[in-house]
């Protein structure tokens, strides 16, 4: 595992490297960043950002989600896969955002969790990307790039999660996880790691 000292050096290493974190699932209000997230279950976030469009051009509000004909809140979001499971979900958690939350979305682990389809992993990109708190979004990226570089030794997310929140800086956290995504995408890929190319290569234990 990574001492103190190389875990902070690799967040600086991956400050310079990606200098500029975010998410790639396109969003303009609180709630369309939550349904986007269902949406990205098992799906691209490219294949997300082609459906949400038309999605909330279709249904421009939460009371429009709310009372969505489920059949044709299906047939928008039928490509991203799980659809009738996913729409379900979206018109619930839009009715329970109406009826028990004033139309926003909350800004605790507990009361996110709550909603229909709203698991750790999205309750923690809404907790950092909307109401800025110290969060950790463990996704497929996070799991196989923090087991590889020698962060943890587990596949399971919450483990990942809990060892993470001890080792990173809370205000460091959120970014660090949205780093590892880009730096999953473009360098160390799940085929084949780009470990001559790569910032961390010489605290990786991989590559070590």
């Amino acid at each position: 595992m990574l001492s103190k000292p190389k875990i902070k050096e690799m967040i600086e290493l991956l400050k310079e490297c990606y200098p500029d974190p975010y998410c790639a699932l396109e969003y303009k209000k609180d709630y369309e960043l939550l349904f986007a997230t269902r949406l990205a279950a098992q799906c691209t976030d490219a294949r997300v950002n082609m459906i949400t469009p038309v999605l909330y051009k279709k249904y421009p509000s939460l009371e429009a989600l709310a009372g969505a004909d489920i059949s044709e809140l299906e047939e928008i979001i039928h490509s991203t896969g799980f659809f009738i499971a996913k729409a379900r979900d979206i018109i619930a958690a839009s009715n329970m955002l109406l009826n028990e939350f004033d139309g926003k979305v909350p800004d605790t682990m507990e009361q996110l969790l709550r909603l229909p389809g709203v698991g750790r992993k999205t309750a923690n990109l809404i907790l950092g990307d909307i109401h800025k708190k110290p969060a950790v979004v463990v996704d497929t990226h996070c799991i196989r790039l923090s087991n590889r570089i020698g962060l943890v030794n587990t596949k399971d997310p919450t483990k990942i999660e809990m060892i993470l929140r001890e080792v990173l800086p809370p205000e460091e956290s959120n970014d660090f996880c949205h780093r590892l995504v880009l730096h999953g995408r473009a360098v160390c890929t799940a085929r084949k790691p780009a470990c001559s190319a790569c910032y961390i290569a010489g605290i990786c234990e991989k590559h070590l």
